[in-house]
């Protein structure tokens, strides 16, 4: 689900190689798709994961993120230097939003998934191995992410009760029968 974002004439950014003001010469609008796609594109030209929390982001980094994720044709590449303040706000929440209602307690103690830092190329290698089709590329990148960790989930086989677990499940249910059968055996 893409987002469009408005930046009105007159709109201007500084260029400090040139040393000039640029101006906007008419309103323009820009659809953005925060995906897979773009963070691919993203990570092609910075040579860093995306989602690397350890890596912080410059300025023109963030901006080119804002390019690689524009379906919009032939957009000013000045446009991006005028955004103003509160379309990147909406920019901000749009990538931040989960796009999902799905809850999952993604930290387990010891999970290798839990910590493994993903890059496009391991989103790409998870959606292969747990067979999710290549149009989910364009999804919204949270709502592949969630997709992907539910499909993990599914496939972890579930702990296997200790002896101790069992007979404990086993005189609860007992104990739940004779109450409901009014019996004492």
């Amino acid at each position: 689900m893409p987002i469009t974002i408005n930046i009105p004439a007159g709109s201007e950014s500084w260029d400090s190689e040139t040393n000039e003001f640029h101006t906007v010469a008419k309103d323009t609008s820009i659809t953005l798709e925060h995906s897979l796609v773009s963070m691919h594109k993203w990570e092609q030209k910075w040579h860093v994961g995306f989602l690397d929390e350890r890596h912080k982001k410059t300025p023109q980094e963030l901006v080119d993120y804002l390019r690689c994720m524009t379906l919009t044709k032939n957009v000013d590449p000045y446009v991006y230097y005028s955004i103003p303040r509160a379309e990147m706000h909406r920019v901000e929440e749009y990538i931040q939003n989960p796009m999902t209602a799905t809850k999952l307690n993604l930290a387990k103690k010891g999970s290798k998934r839990a910590t493994e830092l993903k890059t496009a190329e391991v989103i790409y290698s998870d959606m292969i191995y747990l067979g999710i089709p290549f149009e989910c590329r364009k999804w919204h990148l949270n709502a592949l992410l969630m997709l992907i960790a539910v499909c993990n989930e599914k496939q972890t086989p579930q702990k296997q009760l200790s002896r101790s677990e069992i007979l404990a499940q086993n005189r609860a249910l007992n104990a739940a029968r004779r109450a409901t059968l009014h019996s004492r055996g």
